[in-house]
């Protein structure tokens, strides 16, 4: 192998819980709700899927908002849509609480490295093994991995939302490959979602899953990447 392609979100990094990620907010905008309110709210967050990068949607969403949910990730407009569209599922305190938590989720402060990347992204970089990050998103996620010491160690970021096509299509894959200069056949797919990653087949590439789980829970699933590269 020549370059290995990470995903973003459940494989590099994971988001903050949803918890903390409304915590965060209401304390920015100063107001509170009792810890029963939290607790419930923060599950109502959860189940609706609203939180991005967190657990899919757990209910039927309504029919206008399922189809800009299918092509979220080709625009940051539609991203923003479709996550706020499912925040405002939830009654808030205040509503412009649904876009504090859009922002909110786009902070570096809202995202840790699982426990073995850096370690695995630098031994990459001492074998001369090029590295991208190609992501399903809707922003610009470049300041995440500056913020936590990882940009260093990654030669190309490929996100849907500049390119206006998502995982699974192969052309995503492709422009990665294109910009690291190597061919699909010598090039490692590591990502969580088996149909969005897993696209990276279809062009050729081998592909490597690992579960998205919280850090604490995942603290060494990606070091077999090194052993996948020789």
């Amino acid at each position: 192998m020549r370059a290995v392609l990470f995903d973003f979100s459940g494989t590099l990094f994971r988001i903050e819980s949803t918890g903390s990620w409304l915590r965060a907010v209401l304390d920015e905008a100063g107001l509170a709700l009792d810890e029963d309110g939290v607790t419930r709210t923060a599950q109502e967050l959860e189940n609706v899927g609203a939180l991005p990068g967190g657990v899919a949607p757990r209910v039927p969403m309504p029919e206008e908002l399922a189809a800009v949910w299918g092509v979220r990730d080709e625009s940051a407009e539609l991203h923003r849509a479709a996550y706020t569209g499912l925040s405002r599922l939830v009654t808030l305190p205040d509503p412009a609480l649904h876009d504090a938590l859009y922002d909110r989720h786009m902070l570096p402060s809202a995202w840790q490295p699982y426990p073995d990347a850096a370690e695995v992204l630098r031994a990459l970089r001492e074998r001369g093994i090029a590295v991208g990050v190609v992501s399903n998103i809707g922003w610009d996620l470049r300041p995440v991995f500056r913020a936590h010491g990882l940009d260093p160690y990654v030669d190309v970021y490929v996100l849907s939302y500049e390119h206006g096509i998502q995982k699974p299509d192969p052309r995503l894959f492709k422009t990665a490959c294109t910009a690291l200069g190597v061919e699909p056949r010598d090039v490692l797919m590591v990502g969580d979602d088996r149909r969005a990653d897993g696209g990276a087949a279809a062009l050729g590439c081998a592909v490597h899953f690992v579960d998205h789980l919280p850090a604490a829970q995942r603290p060494d699933a990606l070091r077999p990447v090194l052993g996948l590269v020789g």
